[in-house]
């Protein structure tokens, strides 16, 4: 996949978080923070912090375009490595084994799917300090079809130990997790959209990690239904839905291997008993399925993509709807959940 191939498709379709704007600016009375989206501020992070630690490297596979701002302000430690995600992986190895903190980006498809043994090797069984970052997870990638979905990667990433998984929600997520991968020196799997750009919602903290479970809006009755975000379209369809539903609940999460979402489960239970997860992924391997077998005692109800292969192209809201990933299954969900009581494990 090149970017001459990028350019052909048409621009990502306006959102409800943060609708796209003509090229005239905006008038003076217009306060909103600029935000970039989640690939474009994980780059730009990158390049702020390589500025004062030469250790980062940044690799990418074919995807840089012109104008990559890492490749501007480092170009000693700017590396494409074409459409070779594999090897790609492999030398962020060779690299981390040298003291280098090496970030790798593809798109979602050919990291978790393509370069899967390599990430299983590299990240999981010799626990090498590597970041992936993956754009075009689930299928913002709409135009493209098929071949350039990522509807499988939570499940993938999550099966292998030890890697840190991630989603973040708009810019100071984004921004936030990076920071914490370089910190960190852990295998980290960072999963993103394409163009949208979202207002990430208020860190406790605006120069620590994300919290395991941010609290945008906490009901005050137990038996509540507590929508459960992840990612960006999963967050942006749960912001909806709770607006439409004001009795409810919503818990976001950013980090989502086994070990973080443990301790997620443990401080939902503390608040709520029935869940509603919203999810740009499949139900199979997802994350309502992980955090059913983590709250027993819950209801844990799945909105996700359905089992169907997309036939007909779309923007990316187009392609959710299509696949059973909009608002009203959304609030469908809610309505059952808030409808039935807890009783054992169970997902829908």
């Amino acid at each position: 996949m090149t970017v001459a191939d990028e350019r052909r498709v048409p621009p990502a379709p306006r959102t409800e978080e943060r609708p796209v704007t003509s090229a005239a600016p905006a008038p003076p009375t217009d306060q909103r923070p600029v935000t970039l989206s989640g690939r474009d501020a994980y780059r730009d992070e990158l390049t702020r912090l390589a500025a004062s630690d030469d250790t980062i490297v940044c690799l990418e596979a074919d995807l840089g375009g012109k104008g990559h701002p890492f490749q501007a302000a480092h170009p000693g430690r700017f590396l494409n490595l074409g459409i070779a995600e594999g090897a790609m992986v492999d030398m962020a190895a060779g690299l981390a084994a040298g003291g280098h903190k090496p970030f790798v980006s593809t798109f979602a498809p050919f990291a978790a799917l393509r370069a899967a043994e390599s990430l299983k090797l590299t990240l999981g069984y010799l626990a090498a300090g590597v970041t992936v970052v993956a754009p075009y997870a689930g299928v913002s990638g709409a135009w493209f079809g098929t071949t350039h979905h990522c509807l499988e990667d939570l499940a993938i990433l999550r099966s292998v130990p030890g890697v840190t998984i991630a989603a973040p929600y708009g810019d100071a997520e984004m921004r936030a997790v990076v920071r914490e991968a370089v910190r960190s020196g852990r295998p980290h799997y960072i999963r993103t959209g394409r163009n949208a750009k979202y207002e990430s919602l208020d860190l406790p903290d605006s120069g620590a990690e994300p919290p395991v479970v941010n609290w945008e809006f906490g009901a005050s009755a137990a038996d509540a239904v507590c929508l459960v975000s992840v990612g960006e379209e999963g967050t942006r369809l749960a912001l909806a839905a709770r607006r439409a539903v004001p009795g409810s609940a919503h818990a976001h999460l950013v980090y989502l291997d086994h070990e973080h979402l443990t301790e997620a489960a443990a401080e939902l239970a503390r608040h709520h008993s029935r869940f509603v997860v919203v999810e740009e992924h499949r139900g199979q391997g997802g994350i309502a399925e992980a955090l059913a077998l983590l709250l027993p005692a819950c209801r844990v109800t799945s909105v996700s993509v359905d089992r169907s292969w997309p036939s007909q192209g779309g923007d990316h809201e187009e392609v959710m709807a299509a696949l059973g990933l909009d608002l009203p299954a959304v609030l469908t969900a809610i309505e059952k959940a808030g409808a039935s009581a807890p009783s054992g494990t169970h997902t829908d």
